[in-house]
């Protein structure tokens, strides 16, 4: 497996290593965190997690990567802050599988801190200029404003066309809402 590394001002993004997911778990997978991704995980999904983590970035070379704050003497120096990245959309009812899909989930005392638009701008240029992609989707729950907010903040459009549900979750988890970016319409945004 090839190590993989993204660099912003103030995050490290970067592929799993075996024994990351003790560190991630303990802080991102919290009742706040989790409210709409499928409530807090057991042991079980975590290492599937681990698992499907590992194996992305293995047959794809990118996953959602590790996000880890650089060292610069904030409260969080050098900590693992969660994920963000690209993988391939595998959601069952999805209507568009195999496209890139851009996600994240940050440990919730990183919220409203920017790293988040920080880690999903340097995964949209990773998208679309290392790994070609002429896409970028991203999904969630209209209960999810934060994270819809923050696609509609990176230049993303809502597409109700590609909305569907996705039969691993109950309601309202079921219902999945559809974002995203053509790579001319990212190219042509300032950052």
């Amino acid at each position: 497996m090839t190590d993989f590394r993204l660099e912003t001002d103030r995050l490290v993004l970067r592929n799993w290593r075996r024994g990351d997911m003790a560190r991630f778990a303990e802080v991102t997978n919290t009742p706040e965190v989790m409210q709409w991704l499928g409530g807090v995980m057991d042991a079980e999904r975590l290492a599937a997690s681990e698992g499907r983590m590992l194996g992305l970035h293995e047959s794809h070379g990118h996953t959602f990567w590790i996000v880890e704050r650089k060292a610069d003497g904030g409260d969080l120096s050098g900590e693992l802050l969660g994920f963000c990245g690209l993988k391939k959309i595998d959601a069952p009812g999805a209507s568009f599988a195999g496209a890139f899909e851009i996600g994240w989930r940050l440990r919730s005392d990183s919220h409203g801190k920017g790293y988040a638009r920080e880690a999903a701008t340097a995964s949209l240029d990773a998208g679309f200029g290392t790994f070609g992609a002429d896409e970028i989707f991203a999904l969630t729950v209209i209960e999810n404003a934060p994270s819809w907010g923050l696609m509609l903040r990176l230049g993303m459009r809502r597409r109700q066309d590609l909305d569907f549900d996705d039969l691993r979750f109950e309601p309202p988890l079921r219902h999945t809402i559809v974002h995203s970016i053509a790579r001319e319409n990212w190219a042509g945004q300032a950052r």
